[in-house]
């Protein structure tokens, strides 16, 4: 395997992992200013890979901050690897998700974030937006950079196999082709709402976890999905049947 490295905005930049076995990609994101940031850690074993990745841009002792969007082994495995190689580093997560879990999986303490805290890196301004079980976990969130209007969405519009570093063709479709292999998205009825009120950022690109990053119309993505989603819920209610492949009629066009 190999990471490779592609800017997606301005001094923001993904780490692309893609797992042959798996048809599965693997995304981190990592933001260059005076205080730099990395979204996502990565699986334990992928430590190496990731690091190199990082040490392409800058020298990994030099990372500020770790950041992810809730406790899973793809978003936050390899946290405390990073905070053995990055002396300086501190783990800023969403206060629940520190009450409940990053307080005691962490090294050292974490910086606990509120509803739209922001994280000052220098020139970019990284805004931490709750968004509870959505697609899922209890501490689930994301992070919007301000000043480039990039929305690092998570597991947001999950695709399988290998993707281009950047696309402007829709990717809604593909997100709910593998929502159906995996039943991942917690489907309540404030998920398509949550996801809805994304779009009140009008992002500009969305970064993708397992996908392409995206530069199509991003507001449009997201009011397309939550449309999706909602209904989904809607049904889920009246049909109990447990989400998985054959079940999930409900997200089909």
């Amino acid at each position: 395997m190999e990471t490779h490295v592609t800017e997606i905005a301005p001094d923001i930049y993904r780490l692309s992992t893609y797992n042959t076995d798996a048809n599965f990609m693997f995304n981190q994101f990592f933001v260059l200013d005076e205080e730099p940031l990395l979204f996502q850690t990565g699986l334990r074993s992928l430590f190496p890979l990731v690091s190199d990745a990082v040490r392409r841009l800058i020298p990994v002792h030099q990372l500020r901050w770790i950041t992810f969007g809730h406790v899973e082994a793809d978003e936050c495995g390899s946290m405390n690897q990073w905070l053995a190689a990055a002396p300086n580093a501190q783990v800023a997560h969403g206060a629940i998700g520190c009450l409940v879990s990053v307080n005691d999986l962490a090294d050292r303490p974490p910086r606990p974030l509120q509803r739209d805290e922001v994280i000052e890196l220098g020139a970019k301004r990284m805004r931490r937006i709750e968004t509870p079980h959505v697609p899922h976990g209890w501490d689930a969130g994301l992070f919007y950079e301000e000043t480039t209007s990039t929305l690092l969405c998570g597991d947001l519009f999950t695709a399988l196999g290998n993707s281009p570093a950047l696309t402007e063709q829709e990717i809604v479709s593909s997100a709910l082709a593998a929502e159906d292999v995996f039943g991942a998205t917690c489907l309540t009825p404030a998920t398509g709402p949550t996801i809805r009120s994304l779009a009140g950022l009008r992002p500009e690109t969305l970064g993708l976890m397992h996908g392409p990053s995206y530069a199509g119309d991003c507001v449009q993505a997201l009011h397309d999905l939550a449309a999706r989603v909602r209904g989904a819920a809607r049904r889920r209610r009246r049909s109990p049947a447990r989400p998985g492949i054959a079940s999930r009629p409900e997200l089909a066009p």
